[in-house]
């Protein structure tokens, strides 16, 4: 078998998949016209994500976030849930004076308890919750101005471009993830969840 790690090179390490325990705390849904969530009970996840969500799709236009691509281009929605961790939103609440930052300001679908770093996770994750629901986790959520300034005028800060420019440097790598749907189901609030990190590495450049 051709050895793809020489002996000479500097050995590559691999980190083995794990499992989590974790909890759905809340879940919130965005009306069809607007990003920020309101509390449920449940949602209903399809293969185009949460039925009746402001992020509903099985496509989506590209923006600030894929220069590589026209803004407005049609691509794959794998922003389809955004998922975020109270612990984490306390630091970012600090960070900016701010008491707290509430889940629905930014537009977060799902709270989850027990996921230590939770903004870390790698994509590829999967989450399976108990229903028989299963959601994959695309990417790091990068912090925006948009959120930003959405939390500056719920919050009531006095000067909201401030607060706008604030939170993606105070939120940076703690905005949680978003994900997309590969089993469809209903999830529901206090709903135990089975969190699977795959095998990591850092990729030989």
């Amino acid at each position: 078998m051709l050895d793809l790690f020489p002996e000479a090179e500097k050995p590559l390490e691999i980190i083995p998949a794990r499992k989590l325990a974790a909890r759905a705390a809340a879940l919130y849904l965005a009306p069809s016209d607007h990003f920020e969530t309101r509390p449920v009970d449940e949602l209903r996840l399809g293969f185009d994500g949460i039925s009746g969500d402001f992020h509903a799709g099985s496509t989506r236009r590209s923006g600030g976030r894929e220069p590589w691509y026209p803004r407005g281009t049609e691509m794959r929605n794998e922003r389809q849930l955004s998922v975020v961790a109270a612990d984490e939103l306390a630091i970012v609440a600090e960070r900016m004076g701010l008491a707290e930052i509430k889940p629905e300001w930014i537009g977060a679908n799902l709270v989850i308890e027990g996921v230590p770093h939770l903004s870390m996770l790698p994509a590829g994750t999967l989450l399976f919750f108990k229903g028989g629901a299963t959601i994959k986790v695309d990417a790091q959520n990068g912090p925006c101005r948009i959120s930003g300034r959405s939390i500056a005028e719920n919050a009531g800060m006095a000067d909201v471009e401030a607060g706008a420019l604030l939170f993606p440097k105070a939120a940076k790598r703690l905005r949680g993830v978003v994900a997309w749907v590969e089993k469809p189901g209903t999830i529901r609030a206090g709903e135990e969840i089975s969190v699977r990190v795959p095998e990591q590495w850092i990729y030989p450049a």
